[in-house]
Formats: C-alpha cells, sequence, structure tokens
C-alpha cells in the first residue's frame, strides 16, 4: 500500500530528468499515484514523453501557461481523461536570461511582466482551472527559492516573482481552504536544473552553498520529491499557505563562520 494508491497527479513543469519536478513525480509515483504531465512547449515533448513512458503516464500534453485559452484546453483533456483528480504540481518559472545577470535595476518592463505572469499568475489560472475537477482533500503543490525572501545576486525579477509566488499560495489557500484543498510552496535550495542554467554564476552559488549549508550539503532532486510527498498526501493533511524550506537549512543562517552569507 502506497501513501497515494488511487490518487492522480498533474504535473507541470518536468523539463529534462534533472528537473526538480521529475523528482517530485517519481516520489509521488513510488507511492502509488497515477501521474499526468504538461510541458511548456512542443521543443520539450521529445524530453518529457520518455520520461512519463517510465513512470507509465499516458497523458502528457502541450499547456501554454501564459495562455487562458491553453488552459481552458489542456483541462478539458484532463476532465475528458481522468474526470477528477487529487494533486496539482506547478513547477513553473520563466524570466528572460538578460535579466537574471547585472543589476536588478535594469530589469525591462516587458521582463518583469513576462516574470511576473509565467512565475506567479499561473499558478492562479491553474488552480482556478484545477478548481473544478479537484477530489476532496485535494492539494496544489508551487516551487519557491530563497531569492524570495533575500537578496541572491543575479536572482533579480526571478526573486520578486518568486515572493509574489508566496504570497500567492498564502492567499490561495484562504480562498480555497474552506472547501478543504490545501495550497504550499517548497523553497528549495540551489539545484542544477536547466533553468538554472540561465542565471548568471550560478555555478559559483551552488559550489559554495555546501560549504555554508547547516549539513554541508547540496540538496537533490529527490530530497524535494520526498517533502512534496509529505505535503501532498493525508500526511500533510493540517499544512496548509506555508513555504517549507528543504536547503539544507541553509535559510536559518545570519552568519557564516567567514562572514555573512553573500560574502563568503
Amino acid at each position: 500500500m502506497g501513501l497515494l494508491d488511487g490518487k492522480k497527479a498533474l504535473i507541470f513543469g518536468v523539463a529534462n530528468d534533472h528537473s526538480i519536478a521529475w523528482g517530485i513525480a517519481q516520489a509521488l509515483h513510488a507511492q502509488g499515484a497515477e501521474l499526468a504531465f504538461s510541458y511548456a512547449g512542443e521543443a520539450l515533448e521529445r524530453r518529457v514523453r520518455p520520461l512519463a513512458a517510465q513512470v507509465g503516464a499516458t497523458f502528457v500534453e502541450l499547456c501554454d501557461v501564459s495562455s487562458d485559452e491553453s488552459i481552458e484546453q489542456l483541462f478539458a483533456k484532463v476532465r475528458s481523461a481522468f474526470g477528477s483528480f487529487d494533486i496539482l504540481v506547478h513547477a513553473v518559472a520563466y524570466a528572460r536570461r538578460e535579466d537574471l545577470t547585472g543589476r536588478f535595476l535594469d530589469t525591462s518592463r516587458a521582463g518583469w511582466a513576462t516574470a511576473m505572469d509565467i512565475s506567479a499568475y499561473s499558478l492562479v489560472a491553474l488552480t482556478r482551472a484545477a478548481l473544478p475537477l479537484f477530489n476532496p482533500a485535494a492539494a496544489v503543490l508551487t516551487l519557491s527559492y530563497y531569492g524570495a525572501e533575500k537578496v541572491v545576486q543575479n536572482y533579480n525579477v526571478m526573486g520578486v516573482a518568486k515572493a509574489a509566488l508566496e504570497a500567492t499560495v498564502r492567499y490561495l489557500a484562504a480562498d480555497i481552504g474552506p472547501q478543504g484543498f490545501r495550497v504550499n510552496a517548497i523553497s528549495a535550495g540551489p539545484i542544477r536544473t536547466l533553468s538554472a542554467a540561465g542565471i548568471g554564476d550560478f555555478r559559483k552559488l551552488y559550489r559554495s552553498f555546501a560549504d555554508l549549508a547547516p549539513l554541508r550539503r547540496n540538496v537533490t532532486i529527490e530530497d524535494v520529491g520526498n517533502s512534496a510527498l509529505w505535503l501532498c498526501s493525508y500526511l500533510g493533511g493540517g499544512v496548509t499557505g506555508e513555504v517549507v524550506y528543504v536547503d539544507a537549512g541553509y535559510n536559518i543562517l545570519g552568519m557564516s563562520e567567514g562572514g555573512t552569507k553573500e560574502e563568503s
């Protein structure tokens, strides 16, 4: 018996086998969940379909989360294929590469709008579309990062978008909580993903993280997947509106042995 036997999960944001969303998908599948996937663009389809096949998923559909029409079309297909489901995983974020290096001050209006729309508003749009299809005690999960709370060099507009995302988690949790549905976020430490590669000096950030974090290691997609399993199963049934850190303890630090975290 798995924790999620008989449950169905719809996962947005898998790009390849290094994606945090893939770590979550594997953890949910291992505990019995039936999975469905949506990919961000046709170029990603050839990567997502083989992964979906590994976990026995046959529902793999395109969705542009910046388009209400595309979202509506996707959930019509979900309704036809599953009728209802239990878990929505939102692992979607995007900012233009030029906005993830240099000064935050130089963020363009268009870059700001793009980051906010895809990284934060999409959680609202997907949750609203999913609501009529949710089974009792359904759970929504999204992904954040410490740059939402503190300044992280080169994270720039994505940090502001993640801050908006975390506030969105709280407001959505308040809205749909009376119906018995939960909304939470995981704030993961830096992980070598396709999206992380677009952040300026990410390799330097990644290397220094393990030297500073209390557990003296980097986190993995498996670490995040295990915490996602808890939040999406009945074990997390009393938790909503929260940002759970899965970052080897990094967020608790004020000063490192060599000075501030940013200086080290």
